[in-house]
């Protein structure tokens, strides 16, 4: 992946420099139009680099010349602007109004940059102020790191031809200590391509066994953590019959992944412990109640949720994150072998409660149910899950935002909090008491679907409730933000892996054991 680093000024041989700017306030009477401010305050940046960037160019960047070449400086945008002879090019890039202004900005500027920069490869540089608005410096400089990171992220191991390089480094140009951000950040950034990675993979290839193998070849060596592999005998002699149900109709046998992550010095007994659990469906075909084709073209990402937990307990050691963390996946396909589970089949989870399966398509809760019965045995102070679970949460939300559900409401605030810093929205739906009915079984203790056209990602999440004990709990419906159907931002084009930098930021400040909040 692209490397970061720090520089007190603009290196040799660099390809690109960006600029970052604000858009000032619309005035009135000059017809609405936004004033800018270049370079980023009227004081600008340390003035050895303002000087050198001001060197290449032909005419000096004033307002009207910037509209008149389209430049609002609205977030995430770019402009090059003219230079006596290149390179290195020079490109304005926006950050938006100085109201509101917040680490997502930083984030797309700096994914602007690297983008605009072409395939030439190389080394890019941006010049950044003293006292970056938006955030503490070092919350800026991994917003930095991140947006430039996984702007270059590409996913092409099955291309027969691989397409042209992409910037090599990225130099952040500023007086301050930015080397800790910068590291945050390209840690958090390769968790998350390792996460995009996993996803992409054709389920072909990424059977429940190779996904385990890749995450324990992963986590081979890693300060602080342990890792195991359930095969399906242990499965089943742990008795979890919600993931044996599901994995019936497939020739490939299921896994469940548990592993650890302890802080240096920690005594498990006086310890934070949070337990993340995420859905790992690596192929979902939606079993006897078959999805039609076009749905089932990208279900190779229905495994997002495992993806995305073990990832981030592969970099817990990396970012320091000062509580125990545990992560549990289930993994199976969901086919319509001739073994497979039957509308109308009633199964028992490993917590005892019985299920009746009215739609096989609806299985994510399936395997979760015995997932989060694990969790709670493990009387953690918080449960987390991840997964692409109902097609009702992309009608609610859109592709853009993340449901969250669960029983603490300081839980899912904090995660609401850690998805706005991440630039990882989620939003909260209730889960109300007389709501559930809709997931009440003639034959059962439960049935693993809600009324019809109704509150679909509420009756999910209203299942699940029902594994977590009195454990504090938050549920995260990905199913709409997990895949992007184009490149935008520092977004690629396929799986997001959604979540990993927010689950990240909300580890690193849960609080200590005894600590308010």
């Amino acid at each position: 992946m692209l490397e970061v680093a720090a520089a007190a000024t603009v290196p040799d041989g660099v390809a690109a420099i960006g600029i970052p700017v604000i858009a000032g306030v619309a005035d009135e009477d000059e017809g609405g139009r936004a004033a800018l401010e270049w370079p980023v305050r009227p004081d600008g940046v340390a003035g050895a680099a303002t000087d050198a960037v001001r060197a290449l160019l032909t005419d000096t960047p004033d307002e009207a010349w910037l509209h008149g070449q389209g430049f609002s400086a609205a977030k995430g945008t770019s402009l090059a602007l003219r230079v006596a002879s290149g390179p290195p090019s020079v490109l304005l890039l926006g950050l938006g109004p100085q109201a509101g202004l917040d680490l997502e900005r930083w984030r797309l500027a700096a994914a602007a940059l690297v983008r605009a920069a072409g395939e030439g490869g190389g080394t890019v540089a941006l010049v950044v102020p003293d006292d970056p608005p938006g955030g503490a410096l070092v919350e800026v400089a991994a917003a930095i790191a991140e947006g430039a990171m996984l702007g270059t992220y590409r996913f092409d191991a099955y291309r027969s031809t691989r397409t042209p390089g992409h910037v090599e480094r990225l130099v952040v140009v500023g007086r301050g200590e930015w080397a800790e951000g910068l590291r945050r950040g390209a840690a958090a950034a390769a968790a998350t391509a390792f996460a995009r990675d996993l996803i992409n993979t054709p389920a072909g290839d990424l059977t429940p066994r190779v996904l385990a193998e890749r995450v324990r070849e992963r986590l081979s060596g890693v300060d602080g953590t342990t890792v195991e592999v359930w095969d399906e005998h242990r499965i089943a002699e742990e008795r979890l019959g919600g993931l044996l149900a599901v994995a019936r109709g497939s020739a490939e046998p299921p896994r469940l992944v548990r592993a650890s992550y302890t802080p240096p010095g920690q005594v498990t007994e006086t310890g934070r412990h949070v337990v993340l659990v995420g859905k790992g469906i690596t192929f979902d075909s939606g079993g006897l109640s078959l999805k039609p084709a076009e749905g089932m073209m990208t279900m190779k990402t229905d495994m997002s949720g495992a993806a995305i937990v073990l990832s981030v307990l592969a970099a817990c050691a990396d970012l320091r994150v000062p509580v125990k963390v545990t992560a549990i996946a289930p993994l199976t396909e969901n086919m319509p072998g001739g073994r497979a589970q039957k509308p109308g089949d009633v199964f028992t989870a490993r917590n005892g409660a019985t299920i009746e399966v009215l739609n096989t398509d609806a299985e994510g809760r399936l395997v979760l149910a015995d997932a989060l019965s694990l969790a709670s045995e493990l009387s953690p102070d918080a449960i987390v899950d991840v997964a692409t679970l109902t097609g009702a949460q992309v009608i609610a939300l859109g592709k853009g935002i993340a449901a969250l559900l669960g029983n603490d409401r300081a839980l899912m605030e904090s995660l609401q909090e850690a998805g706005d810093r991440a630039g990882e929205r989620v939003w909260p739906l209730p889960l109300p008491d007389d709501y559930r009915e809709h997931i009440d079984s003639e034959v059962a203790d439960m049935k693993n679907i809600g009324r019809a056209r109704e509150a679909g990602t509420i009756a999910a999440a209203l299942l699940l409730a029902r594994f977590v004990d009195a454990v504090p709990w938050a549920h995260l419906d990905i199913a709409g933000p997990a895949r992007s159907e184009e490149n935008s931002g520092y977004v690629s084009k396929g799986a997001t892996a959604f979540g990993v930098r927010a689950l990240l930021d909300f580890l690193a400040h849960y609080p200590a054991k005894g600590a308010a909040g």
